[in-house]
């Protein structure tokens, strides 16, 4: 059965946004496989775009701090709720906004096939009760909440 499209948010201020966004949780992808203390830090540039770069350590906690960089731009520029997110030219992957806290301390980003998904925040921690409401959310959105993994952070 097709499921309606994904829902963003109304509405996303690109200055509060930027920033560093540890990942929480995601859905378990072959690209992030192993990586713990993952990071997403958006910076925007004069241009307009977006510089993305993705920060991990493979295995361990204690192990070296390596990056990917991508580019990111805005595609929905009504909302700035849809981005396009590009790692190596030509893939481009859309950057849904599917959820944010009205103070900008935490963010949940889909993809339109529900396969990926991630829930960031501004601390390498969250609370509780605020992750469930979040996963309860996302199962509203038709995603499989109980397929996302929390990912180690350092405290």
């Amino acid at each position: 059965m097709k499921q309606p499209p994904l829902k963003t948010v109304p509405y996303v201020d690109l200055d509060r946004y930027m920033g560093d966004w540890y990942v929480i949780a995601n859905l378990p992808n072959a690209l992030e496989k192993g990586k713990v203390g993952t990071l997403d830090r958006y910076v925007r540039r004069p241009d307009g775009k977006i510089d993305n770069a993705f920060l991990f350590r493979k295995g361990t906690l204690d192990a070296p701090l390596q990056q990917w960089k991508a580019l990111a731009w805005v595609y929905n520029k009504q909302t700035n709720a849809e981005w396009r997110v590009q790692f190596i030219w030509p893939l481009r992957s859309p950057y849904l906004v599917l959820d944010l806290d009205k103070d900008y301390q935490w963010s949940v980003i889909g993809h339109p096939k529900r396969k990926l998904g991630w829930v960031l925040s501004k601390s390498p921690t969250m609370n509780e009760a605020t992750y469930r409401g979040i996963l309860e959310r996302l199962g509203k959105q038709g995603y499989d909440a109980s397929k996302f993994e929390k990912v180690p952070q350092k405290k």
